[in-house]
This record gives structure tokens, C-alpha cells and sequence, in this order.
């Protein structure tokens, strides 16, 4: 079989996630800002007429934040019953890749904290982190975060 994946960077790593649960990906744009609302939670922002909240994976990840470039994105992704923005460093490609590419995570990297890593692709140049974005937030974030839109 075959998997059709979104390859996104973020902090110098590719990442991987299933084409099926991107609806868009867009330049970034702006974002209003929400009051006590998690560090990953950049706030909401207006796509087509609808309140569509945005995450920083950066932040979600732990990762030192930076400013935006050029490169940096939105991704419009299905996340559980909601649309979330999803904001990284830039987008790379679209890759088809075989099964047999995709390999399972190290025993020691498998702990609650990495649910939402589901394998690795290893390419000749280069390896692709593959996500589960449906787990990055639990269900009571991504509640909070449907919450928002409304």
C-alpha cells in the first residue's frame, strides 16, 4: 500500500502527516490573539467567513520558538471534529510513499508524551517524522480549542 503525505519543516525536521486530514494550506495570516488560553494556542483567525482556531506546533512540541518567515504556513487540518490551523515553518512537498518505508518508532522514543508519532520514513537523503495530528492535542484540548470557534 501506499500513503499520500503533507511534508512539512519545523525547527530543521520534516514532518509527515496524512493528505486525507488537510483541507488547505495557506501563506500565514492574521491572528487575533485569546486571553488565558494555552502557550501553543496562537488564538483565531478568519478563513472564508469562518473562526477557525490556530496552534503553533512549535510551542505544542516544545520547540524554541522563532519568527515567522516567508516559508511559514498554516495548514488547515481535520483535527478530531474540529478545523484547527496548524502553523509551521514552511511546506515542502507532497510524497507518496510506500509501507515498507515507513518504520516503527525506537522503543525508547514510544511514551504517552509521543502518541502522536506514528513511524519514521526513511528516504536515501533524509527521514520524515510521521503524525497523528488527531492525538497532538487530547480530547479536552481539542474541545477547548472547538470552544473557540464558536
Amino acid at each position: 500500500m501506499e500513503q499520500q503525505l503533507v511534508v512539512f519543516e519545523l525547527a530543521n525536521e520534516y514532518y509527515g502527516i496524512n493528505i486525507a486530514v488537510v483541507e488547505s494550506i495557506i501563506k500565514m495570516q492574521g491572528i487575533t490573539q485569546l486571553p488565558q488560553t494555552p502557550n501553543y494556542v496562537k488564538g483565531v483567525t478568519n478563513l472564508r467567513g469562518s473562526v477557525l482556531p490556530v496552534i503553533d506546533l512549535r510551542a505544542r512540541f516544545a520547540l524554541e520558538a522563532r519568527e515567522d518567515t516567508k516559508q511559514t504556513r498554516i495548514i488547515i487540518v481535520t483535527m478530531g471534529s474540529i478545523k484547527v490551523g496548524v502553523i509551521v515553518d514552511g511546506v515542502s512537498e507532497v510524497l507518496r510513499v510506500s509501507d515498507e518505508l515507513i518504520e516503527p518508532l525506537p522503543p525508547m522514543v514510544n511514551s504517552v508524551n509521543s502518541v502522536f508519532l506514528k513511524g519514521i520514513v526513511r528516504l536515501e537523503t533524509r527521514l520524515i517524522i510521521l503524525l497523528e495530528l488527531g492525538k497532538v492535542l487530547d480530547l479536552s484540548e481539542q474541545q477547548a480549542l472547538e470552544a473557540l470557534a464558536n
